[in-house]
């Protein structure tokens, strides 16, 4: 993308979009640039918007669109994310997650399934399937454990893990029937005038009620306490009452885990494939999420027994 005097390229995120800051007198904007995925990216991510923005949550308005062109011009919404205030407050974090948990229970009780973009065609939210849960834990299979093992450990090991994931999936027992915006944590939660405003929503689906809990609570970007994930999920009992317990925790554990396996996947295909580094500094941290979540378990262990064998402590720092 060609720049003007007028436009500064930010920090971007894990995708293959770029963002852009285009000032102008006083006022500023935010420039999404996607060549590739470009539908997800671009025309997927206006229409969720719209959804969240229908139901007053706070979310980046379209101000203008060129498609033909890979961007879209956005409201801008500063600098400040909660991971950045978070990091930097020790005092006030849960008073910070109690309004990020409402934020939260506002998601979802969304019920809008089609939304039309700005292309004025319908975009219909998916469901969360066991299939697309199994494909994504799948990254960590294709990307992770050949970076590690040869070929022929790699089809062992996999071949193993494949049944114990599905395993996994057979147990979650709560519906696909809550809206899910699938990457809920702190990194893409903005501040602007002490209102909470969501970012990064194209992937939203209609899932499992416990997944962007266990996302906001086992954020691998941010480290936070035992004490103060247990904080954070009671006090989400609180707003949510009629919630099977039971249930819930069970599904928890498991995406959380599953969740964290993807992303050790992800991180390494980005070091690998598109040659972002930097992500490989948050997989030591992944692990631990992980072990915190299987130790004590019964229902993990199958997979705590495999992992222990072929992803020992040594092992799971090697890059």
């Amino acid at each position: 993308m060609k720049l003007s005097k007028d436009f500064n390229e930010i920090k971007g995120d894990a995708s293959f979009r770029k963002f852009y800051r285009k000032k102008y007198k006083k006022k500023s904007s935010i420039i999404v640039y996607a060549k590739k995925e470009k539908i997800k990216n671009l025309l997927n991510y206006d229409a969720i918007n719209k959804v969240l923005l229908k139901k007053k949550i706070l979310a980046p308005k379209i101000l203008s669109e060129h498609f033909s062109k890979n961007y879209i011009e956005i409201e801008d919404f500063g600098k400040k994310t909660l991971f950045d205030i978070l990091k930097k407050n020790s005092k006030n974090k849960i008073r910070i997650y109690k309004k990020i948990l409402i934020i939260l229970k506002e998601l979802q009780k969304i019920k809008i399934r089609r939304i039309k973009n700005f292309k004025n065609k319908f975009y219909t939210i998916p469901t969360y399937s066991k299939d697309l849960l199994y494909k994504e834990t799948f990254l960590f299979l294709k990307w992770y454990v050949p970076n590690i093992y040869s070929k022929k450990k790699t089809y062992k090991i996999n071949k193993q893990l494949k049944k114990i994931i599905k395993s996994l999936l057979a147990k979650v027992k709560l519906s696909n029937n809550t809206f899910v915006h699938r990457d809920f944590h702190v990194s893409n939660l903005m501040l602007k005038n002490s209102n909470i405003c969501i970012l990064d929503s194209q992937d939203a689906v209609y899932g499992n009620i416990a997944y962007d809990l266990a996302s906001l609570i086992d954020d691998v970007r941010l480290q936070t306490s035992v004490h103060i994930k247990k904080k954070i999920y009671n006090e989400y009992f609180k707003l949510n009452k009629k919630i099977n317990l039971r249930k819930f925790e069970n599904d928890f554990q498991i995406l959380s885990v599953l969740r964290n396996l993807k992303i050790i996947g992800i991180f390494t295909r980005l070091a690998k494939r598109d040659r972002k580094k930097k992500y490989l500094k948050l997989i030591p941290y992944a692990w631990k999420l992980i072990e915190m979540r299987i130790n004590n378990n019964n229902i993990f262990t199958d997979l705590k027994r495999n992992l222990e064998i072929n992803f020992p402590k040594k092992v799971r720092i090697k890059k």
